[in-house]
């Protein structure tokens, strides 16, 4: 069979297996940290809550910074030292698993130190493809990544359920910190050189502050209606998933009483789901791109409203609870693709680091508040009443997409007009 298209491109193929091969062992880890405090150390949900805002909080306080950092360097090597650095860190786990000194605030300490590293790799790592790839392939690129991650998300939510049920967590999360090391060795193999968008800026000396260079990041958003409805919604989304992830582990394994690998096994439907989204996409971009956009939020919207109405344990159960994956997942992961391509088209190379952070600390701080708000709603009313009220957040969050700008966009625009801090 002959290649075509990105596939022929090889260092879009190493950025590919990178990804692919860290999304594979960081779903490991989603699924085997909480389950950590859960099996093993009896959390509660505002404990689990805790952890969720440890995953969240270092991010959102360095974000800002982070990206008008990021701007300033070449991305590659921020990349290849979050990935050592993640999996350092996350080998502290199985260690202290090893000598019998895991705990709660070990699991939070962890979880707080990848979320700064987190956060370098991903705002790096969205800025990066447009420097491998031409604009008129973004969509393509991300397809093909979110493909790619769809597939790790079947096979690790899947594999990672059963080896915390047949090895532990800390054997699962081991895992994970080889998985970095590869992308690793992936990301330095890139040959393809960047554009010097860092020294735009000139000398040191020349250069503006760190606060303008960010402040120039925001007002980029805040120029664009489209753009603010992406950080408007996209904010939305994710206190949905705060507010979620919070609730819905608790919900499942003990007011449903699904065991790890059954969880494991729905999550891995998920996956396939993400997958048929992924390949969808591709197919999806010959129709307007802001119509497809809306669509697929909020049909994503309505599919996690399946989640709460599954109220006992048995096959109506777990037929919602696949249901809600095989309609929320697919739908999400077109919007998604399309919203990062609209981003990487839309803004300057030169800011595209401040903007996607600017993006990802909104994201951060909405899902920090819903984690609290999950937590609270779940130990007063039930971890059901708090995935209810995650449902309605997402379902304001799909009206302000419908009642947006981005509704009436057809193609991804020419990148923005830059207006810099004077």
């Amino acid at each position: 069979m002959r290649l075509t298209g990105l596939w022929t491109h090889p260092d879009f193929v190493r950025l590919w297996s990178a990804s692919t091969v860290s999304v594979f062992g960081s779903l490991i880890t989603r699924t085997a940290l909480p389950f950590a405090a859960i099996l093993a150390l009896g959390a509660t949900p505002s404990q689990v809550g805790w952890l969720s805002i440890a995953e969240l909080l270092p991010g959102f306080v360095i974000g800002l910074g982070a990206g008008a950092w990021i701007d300033r360097r070449r991305r590659r090597p921020v990349m290849i030292g979050a990935d050592l650095g993640r999996a350092a860190i996350l080998l502290l786990v199985p260690l202290a698993a090893l000598l019998g000194a895991l705990s709660l605030p070990l699991l939070i300490a962890v979880a707080a130190a990848i979320s700064v590293l987190n956060v370098a790799f991903d705002v790096a790592y969205q800025s990066y493809l447009p420097t491998l790839v031409r604009r008129d392939e973004l969509v393509e690129g991300n397809s093909k990544l979110t493909a790619a991650a769809s597939v790790a998300e079947a096979a690790s939510f899947g594999m990672g359920g059963w080896l915390v049920q047949l090895l532990t967590a800390p054997v699962a999360i081991a895992v994970d910190a080889v998985t970095f090391v590869a992308s690793a060795i992936f990301v330095g193999g890139i040959r393809t050189p960047e554009p010097q968008t860092w020294d735009l800026a000139g000398t040191s000396d020349a250069r503006p502050s760190l606060r303008s260079e960010i402040a120039d990041g925001m007002r980029l958003i805040w120029r664009d209606g489209a753009l603010r409805a992406l950080v408007g919604s996209n904010a939305g989304l994710a206190f949905s998933f705060g507010v979620g992830s919070a609730a819905y582990l608790v919900y499942v394994s003990r007011v449903l009483g699904f065991s790890p690998g059954v969880l494991g096994l729905i999550f891995g439907l998920g996956g396939v789901a993400s997958l048929v989204g992924a390949l969808a996409a591709g197919r999806l971009a010959r129709f307007p791109i802001g119509p497809v956009m809306v669509a697929c939020f909020v049909v994503a919207a309505i599919g996690q409203a399946l989640v709460p109405l599954a109220t006992a344990a048995g096959p109506v159960a777990v037929a919602l609870l696949v249901a809600q994956q095989f309609v929320s997942d697919p739908a999400y992961t077109v919007y998604e693709i399309n919203q990062v391509s609209l981003r990487q088209g839309m803004v300057p190379d030169a800011l595209l680091g401040r903007v996607n952070a600017t993006v990802r600390v909104s994201e951060v701080g909405a899902q920090i508040l819903g984690a609290l708000l999950g937590g609270y709603v779940g130990d007063a009313y039930g971890a059901r009443a708090a995935l209810v009220v995650g449902v309605t957040g997402l379902l304001l969050a799909a009206l302000w997409l419908f009642r947006s700008p981005v509704r009436a966009l057809r193609r991804i625009p020419p990148p923005i007009v830059a207006v810099p801090a004077s």
